[in-house]
């Protein structure tokens, strides 16, 4: 470790062969090669990341790696969800090739979500299945989209529906790349840390409403709540890593939020990932009310909370057209959690008590969902 770093918060992912360890903390970017070189001794890498992040962190990790004496080559690629398509996983494929590296050196996913769910599911296909590792430097993949597995792209069907679970070797979630991280995107990746009190944590929930200011200010409240996050995280994933059971609540706000990132098309001028599940968990919570399941007075709470962090929290909060409740339905119905037609939402008893419902009626999200288009 240099002596600007200081030791990392450490959270084991327990999946017996597949186990790894999130480490968190400041500088890890700027240690990386040294805690690559001990952990996998003779790899080679590629980094693969986007122009933005590449202005800001490829350098240091680049010369972090140059001291290790790794070898290494760079793939960079246009930034934002566009990214995560066939086209540009062909092209990060062809570089993976091109750079000639072998079946055990290791891939580097160098940014926010978009990276990790590209070079993941890169990683899982090459050579029937690299190792890699996770450097996430958005908060919303610090806490959750590079802890998990999951992997993927888009299609004009629908928001992740190619992908595959690939666990990845190590995560360095350096919190120092998130004092260069845009407020939007900050706040953005607030709204997944807030998901896991409203999972099954009503006690963190609370803690994030008395913490929230230092959170965002950088002090140690944050490694604590990214921390936490994602403790939450591999616990669920340890119990139920290929959501085949209650894995599924990580997608509370996850269903109604995609159904508006398809609307938008994906466009993150209108609306990015953790701004759409924002809105999302409102209106699970709202909808979760009109079935007389919580609260209305939750559903308040929530959204005044995400509301105070500079959240949007409804519908009318996007920009644009995103048409009718139809099209949020055709969107809905090519989720990943629906089952032979069956609609399955993360639907809420309260703060903290999020369950998962196999059977939800479509009339009743579709009602549901002209009402709010109406508002």
């Amino acid at each position: 470790m240099t002596a600007t770093a200081t030791a990392p918060t450490v959270v084991p992912v327990d999946l017996a062969d597949r186990s790894y360890e999130i480490l968190i903390g400041p500088a890890l970017l700027a240690n990386a090669g040294a805690e690559l070189a001990r952990r996998f001794p003779g790899a080679r890498y590629a980094v693969i990341t986007d122009e933005t992040v590449a202005e800001r962190h490829l350098e240091t990790l680049a010369a972090s790696l140059t001291d290790a004496g790794l070898a290494f080559s760079s793939i960079v690629v246009t930034p934002g969800e566009g990214s995560k398509s066939f086209e540009i996983l062909e092209s990060v494929v062809d570089g993976v090739l091109s750079a000639r590296l072998e079946r055990g050196d290791l891939l580097i996913a160098l940014g926010g979500g978009v990276i990790g769910d590209l070079v993941g599911f890169a990683a899982g296909i090459v050579r029937r299945g690299m190792r890699f590792v996770q450097m996430p430097t958005t908060l919303l993949a610090q806490v959750d989209s590079s802890v998990g597995g999951k992997t993927g792209i888009n299609t004009r069907h629908g928001k992740n529906l190619v992908g595959l679970f690939h666990q990845p070797a190590l995560v360095l979630a350096d919190t120092s790349a998130l004092d260069t991280l845009d407020p939007r995107h900050l706040r953005a990746g607030y709204a997944e840390v807030v998901k896991y009190g409203l999972i099954d944590d009503a006690a963190f929930f609370d803690w994030l409403e008395a913490n929230r200011a230092e959170i965002f200010a950088g002090g140690p409240a944050r490694i604590g709540a990214i921390a936490s996050a994602c403790r939450a995280k591999a616990g669920v994933v340890r119990v139920d890593e290929k959501e085949a059971g209650v894995r599924a609540l990580l997608n509370l706000g996850h269903t109604f939020g995609h159904a508006l990132e398809t609307a938008c098309g994906y466009d993150a001028e209108r609306l990015v990932h953790g701004e759409a599940v924002a809105i999302g968990m409102v209106l699970a919570h709202e909808f979760s009310a009109r079935l007389n399941l919580a609260s209305l007075d939750d559903a308040d709470r929530v959204r005044a909370h995400l509301a105070s962090a500079g959240l949007p929290t409804a519908i009318s909060d996007v920009p644009g057209d995103i048409g009718t409740a139809d099209d949020l339905m055709r969107s809905i119905f090519q989720d990943k959690k629906v089952k032979r037609g069956r609609l399955t939402f993360i639907l809420t008893r309260g703060i903290g008590e999020a369950f998962v419902a196999d059977d939800v009626v479509p009339d009743q999200v579709r009602a549901f969902l002209e009402e709010k288009l109406e508002a």
